[in-house]
């Protein structure tokens, strides 16, 4: 029977979600597909028939009803990463496959046949968003972004268009943020030279898969005004420093919280988007029907 384990979600505080997660041990796991994104550590493994609660609540995420922004495009491909990655890794039984399969097939389905994803925010456009309601002068401010991935080129994209030209971008391979800093004419900086760099950014904004603290209070000097978005989890920016007089500071939950004000189109669409996943639970239960006669034959 295929078995699924939800480590974390949303359901949990931002403090909860990372103490979960340390005590997490996923080597120790037979061949499986761990899908892990900021607001969730899911792994499925097993083989033979899948229980239905498996089913739907997969269809679920992959259409972005269980996304704390409901709607949000991130998971697709994120499912669709850990899917080919676990497919690399193990031998993966026949009903891990189909599982996963049409479980991108029905959030394909759910985002082109309704407005689930209409006008849809992202942690990037959120932080754009947040950005312009602090009325910012981009072309006056230097910018220092921690971590290449794709929330940061998106967040690259945007400051390069809006005039931005004091860009830094640091990360652990200096070569991945020379690449992605030359597209954007950003400089790029070694991670160790951080605190040389913090002397003189206004903005920061940290995304990195570190599984530990990036940004000390020792980091940051405490006169000096700073807005900060820590976009990572487990966290990339310690609390500590959130409480310094001149440092304005947003985590994944303010975030979270400032983008749900603008749900409104979305949570209309979300009828329509579980009456395409009652049909596609019910299709997968045809087929495992079909494929257990051929097998008894």
């Amino acid at each position: 029977m295929i078995r699924y384990k939800l480590i974390n979600n949303a359901e949990y505080n931002l403090k909860e979600r990372e103490a979960l997660l340390k005590g997490f041990e996923v080597d120790r796991m037979p061949a499986h597909v761990l899908l892990s994104t900021c607001n969730r550590v899911e792994m499925y493994w097993g083989e033979g028939c899948v229980p239905e609660e498996v089913v739907r609540h997969l269809y679920r995420v992959a259409a972005g009803l269980e996304s704390s922004l409901i709607g949000e495009r991130a998971i697709q491909g994120q499912l669709k990463q850990a899917y080919l990655l676990a497919c690399e890794k193990y031998q993966l039984s026949s009903s891990l496959h189909r599982l996963f399969q049409t479980a991108m097939h029905t959030g394909k389905r759910v985002r082109t046949e309704t407005k689930i994803a209409e006008g849809a925010v992202s942690h990037s456009q959120v932080t754009v968003d947040i950005l312009k309601m602090e009325k910012v002068d981009l072309k006056k401010k230097i910018i220092a972004i921690i971590g290449v991935n794709k929330l940061t080129e998106d967040i690259l994209k945007f400051l390069a268009s809006r005039g931005a030209t004091n860009i830094f971008l640091s990360n652990r391979n200096v070569e991945k943020a020379q690449v992605l800093a030359s597209r954007y004419n950003g400089t790029a900086v070694n991670l160790d030279n951080k605190r040389s760099m913090l002397q003189f950014t206004d903005i920061l904004i940290c995304a990195t898969s570190a599984p530990h603290l990036i940004i000390h209070p020792e980091d940051i000097h405490e006169d000096k005004d700073m807005l900060i978005f820590d976009l990572a989890f487990p966290r990339d920016v310690s609390e500590k420093v959130g409480m310094f007089r001149h440092v304005k500071l947003f985590n994944l939950e303010d975030v979270e919280s400032f983008a749900k004000k603008s749900l409104s189109l979305r949570l209309c669409e979300i009828n329509k988007a579980e009456q395409i996943i009652d049909e596609e639970v019910a299709k997968y239960y045809q087929w495992q029907s079909f494929a257990e006669k051929m097998m008894n034959r």
